[in-house]
């Protein structure tokens, strides 16, 4: 009788879950309070150090005002009533030429990607446009509408057309050409192939430029401002340097710098409910 010996094998790989794995809820929750540490820690740590050095004298305190007096002057401000008007008269400017900007930067950008011949007839004047400066454009847009809101509103508003309508040409050029055949061949109009094929592929790309853009027209707005404005954030930093009040010029900058992150905050929210679909952004877990 022949006794066969056991198979004998070689050492193995044995992979074991990890935590993330086990506790995917626990972790997803100790990852975000750490990267919510780590976002305030670091312009805390960055403040407390600007108050040492006025404190202790290291920094001119007459030109750097500490974060403690900057944040008092702002507090005082806006209990009395000062600042609110110069934010709101930001505000709105922001809002209105984000809109204008946005829709005619949509459209076009939608209508260029998908007719290629709108699209070699538009892009070379269009990419001339893009190049120039902004900001040049305001004694144009002054000469246009005059003095007021106009000039303010049309020069954000081109500058959000821009971003969009380069988002969006390229996200819908960017869309595969299976998911169009597979539209035609199930007979679908020019409408639900927009509606059902070109928007859910193409609007995670364009709410990038549109959230680019928010932050790019605060920037535009504020520079604006200084220029050719009696009111506004720009205006009240500017005028403050000038008359030396350089704990206002910080108050109106923190401002400016609240309102960019709450605009630019605003259009991401709005992006994750227009398109549950889409991957979040990198470094923000997800459950």
């Amino acid at each position: 009788m022949t006794t066969v010996a056991p198979e004998t094998r070689g050492p193995g790989l044995v992979r074991r879950p990890g935590p993330h794995e086990l506790h995917p809820v626990r972790t997803h929750r100790r990852r975000r309070a750490l990267e919510l540490s780590l976002a305030a820690a670091v312009p805390l740590l960055l403040v407390l150090l600007w108050q040492l050095a006025a404190v202790r004298g290291w920094i001119d305190e007459r030109v750097y005002p500490a974060p403690s007096t900057i944040l008092a002057d702002g507090w005082d401000r806006a209990a009395a009533g000062d600042l609110w008007p110069d934010v709101w008269a930001t505000l709105k400017r922001v809002l209105a030429g984000y809109a204008v900007g946005t829709a005619a930067g949509y459209l076009l950008g939608l209508l260029m990607g998908s007719l290629p011949l709108v699209r070699a007839a538009l892009e070379p004047l269009l990419d001339a446009l893009y190049v120039v400066p902004k900001l040049a454009l305001l004694p144009v847009f002054l000469n246009m509408f005059g003095l007021g809101e106009g000039p303010q509103v049309a020069l954000v508003a081109a500058t959000v057309f821009f971003f969009v309508w380069i988002s969006t040409m390229s996200a819908v050029m960017a869309v595969p050409d299976g998911h169009r055949d597979a539209g035609r061949v199930f007979g679908a109009s020019p409408w639900q192939m927009f509606r059902h094929v070109l928007l859910p592929a193409s609007l995670p790309a364009v709410l990038v430029g549109a959230r680019i853009a928010a932050s790019v027209a605060v920037l535009v707005i504020v520079a604006s401002e200084q220029i050719a404005a009696t009111d506004g954030l720009g205006h009240l930093i500017f005028d403050s340097r000038a008359l030396f009040q350089n704990d206002v010029m910080f108050v109106g900058i923190v401002c400016v710098a609240a309102l960019g992150v709450l605009f630019s905050e605003l259009v991401r929210f709005a992006g994750r409910l227009l398109t549950p679909w889409a991957p979040r952004d990198r470094g923000r877990g997800q459950a």
